[in-house]
């Protein structure tokens, strides 16, 4: 059987803020132009905003220059930061850091606490009403290329493949979809935008990304803990000070409270639970104070690419682009995306918008990597590039270096230091000391598994899975036997597990897809990149609740 096939202008994979807007540019040229463009988005999420997760603050930036009326068009920015805080912790307390010493990176004045997700939702709704054809719960699962090597478009993946792959009774086959020119927007470590960068070698000559895991909750509070407007940064405890990571509560409207944590994926211990230091966080006296007498609402996490220019890959290859955070526009320093993923998706779209109207397609368009390396964009990932490098330092060695680059400096010092890929970065666990973790109060601190119940997730059992192994024997040969089976422990939902049969007492790793909340983590942080995080079916993965 031959799969359906339909044609566009432009295809967009992936609805997240760098897919939409870069959607909505390209109308928006059009209608100036007074021209006509066929734009198609897919999106794998149940729906526009399903998968997004980000802390968030977001710089309106981007979004006044893609619609200079948002306010009036009712965009979900309604809480504007009205303070910041930053607080190195220690075990009992902290030291908060006056604002006149931080960088300008931390400071928020002009930006917006912001539930993302629902951002997502409303920039989906301004896409459809200028006539993209918003697709959500079609997963991108296939390059497709043309005679010449040059991609033409991605197909959809089959539905109701039992779990050998077969098809099963109520099997569909997945759609092509075909573009002039298609641009992926899947977000960090996109699983197509990873197959293009191998195929067309996007990155040589560049380093590594590097990544970060974050871990959200969204909690309502106590009228009297709630302060809308404040935001709060931390670093230092509970990890330890040669551990890159830190903290964040971010005081929404309605008695809301975002709290998160960041840790490096570069960490060396394999002892350690990104998840359990996020629990462990919230019992602190500094972040406690917020949350004490509230309800969790929701829970989730997701992979960050925090390696800043020096690890972007190249930007452009024939038939298509990356743009987003599938080509890392992440500002580390910052804390942000959002905005760096709109403009990305702007200056992609500009681009495209030009080829078409020449009745060009599927050659690279180099307009793009162009207008960035010329915008506001490239300037402030420039400044803040070192960053990450330097925080890889240690906590205090790393803030001095970087309070130094960007205070007496500017950001312009005349040195770019490189980044190493994660994955090498973790000691044999005999070499690293075990960490001792609290057992869950249920009141501040919980479990895996009644915080993926938080996250909405749902696969259907019955599909193939969609966290292969490269090698099945490697789990227990290498990671069990070398690193005490670090995947138990660096995926925040549970995923990953251990168990023991048979008279022998043998160990096998037992995959619970099922959990899975699609952060990427494990595709990123297995010591021997023996994990290939695929797509599973449309529409499946965390339903977030505005995120």
């Amino acid at each position: 059987m031959e799969r359906e096939s339909m044609e566009f202008d432009v295809l967009i994979v992936g609805g997240g803020p760098a897919g939409l807007a870069a959607a909505i540019r390209l109308k928006q040229l059009a209608e100036a132009k007074g021209q006509d463009i066929s734009v198609c988005l897919i999106e794998k999420g149940a729906e526009i905003g399903a998968h997004i997760l980000s802390g968030a603050v977001m710089d309106p930036r981007a979004l006044t220059e893609l619609f200079p009326d948002w306010k009036e068009r009712g965009a979900p920015l309604k809480t504007a930061v009205t303070e910041d805080k930053v607080i190195f912790l220690n075990e009992t307390g902290g030291h908060t850091v006056p604002n006149n010493l931080l960088p300008d990176c931390f400071i928020n004045h002009g930006n917006y606490i912001v539930r993302l997700g629902n951002v997502a939702k409303w920039l989906g709704e301004q896409a459809e009403a200028m006539g993209v054809e918003v697709y959500p719960g079609f997963a991108g699962a296939e390059v497709l290329y043309d005679e010449a090597g040059a991609v033409k478009g991605v197909a959809t993946g089959d539905m109701g493949l039992n779990r050998d792959g077969t098809p099963g009774p109520n099997h569909q086959l997945g759609m092509e979809l075909h573009a002039k020119y298609t641009l992926f927007a899947e977000g960090c470590r996109g699983h197509l935008g990873k197959q293009l960068e191998a195929r067309y070698q996007l990155r040589d000559g560049v380093d590594p990304q590097t990544y970060g895991i974050g871990i959200k909750e969204l909690w309502e509070v106590p009228v009297q803990n709630h302060r809308p407007g404040l935001v709060v940064h931390t670093a230092g405890w509970p990890l330890p000070a040669d551990t890159y990571g830190g903290g964040f509560v971010y005081h929404l409207e309605d008695n809301l409270v975002a709290v998160g944590y960041v840790v490096g994926l570069n960490y060396s211990n394999p002892h350690l639970s990104p998840f359990e230091e996020m629990q462990r966080y919230k019992t602190h006296p500094e972040i406690r104070k917020y949350l004490e007498g509230g309800k969790r609402l929701a829970y989730g996490a997701r992979a960050i690419a925090a390696g800043g220019l020096q690890s972007q890959p190249r930007l452009v290859f024939p038939g298509g682009a990356l743009i987003g955070d599938d080509a890392g526009f992440l500002n580390a320093a910052r804390i942000k995306g959002s905005h760096a993923a709109i403009k990305s998706g702007m200056l992609a779209a500009e681009a495209a918008f030009e080829a078409v109207g020449a009745n060009r397609q599927r050659d690279a368009l180099t307009a793009y990597p162009s207008a960035f390396q010329d915008s506001w964009l490239h300037a402030e990932l420039y400044k803040t590039r070192n960053f990450k490098p330097y925080m890889k330092k240690g906590l205090w060695l790393g803030s001095l270096l970087f309070g130094i680059d960007q205070k007496l400096f500017g950001g312009k010092v005349p040195w770019t230091l490189h980044n190493t890929a994660d994955h090498t970065a973790l000691r044999p666990a005999a070499e690293c000391p075990r960490i001792d973790y609290p057992k869950p109060d249920g009141k501040l601190s919980f479990d895996r598994l009644s915080s993926v119940f938080l996250s909405n997730t749902n696969h259907e059992e019955e599909q193939p899975c969609h966290l292969q192994l490269k090698d099945p024997g490697v789990p227990i040969a290498v990671n069990l036997a070398k690193y005490d089976a670090p995947e138990q422990r660096y995926c925040p939902a549970g995923v990953y597990e251990i168990v023991r049969d048979g008279e022998n007492n043998a160990p096998r790793l037992q995959i619970n897809a099922q959990n899975c909340v699609h952060c990427k983590t494990c595709d990123i942080k297995d010591p021997t990149q023996n994990i290939n995080w695929v797509v599973p079916q449309g529409g499946e993965g965390p339903i977030y609740q505005g995120m």
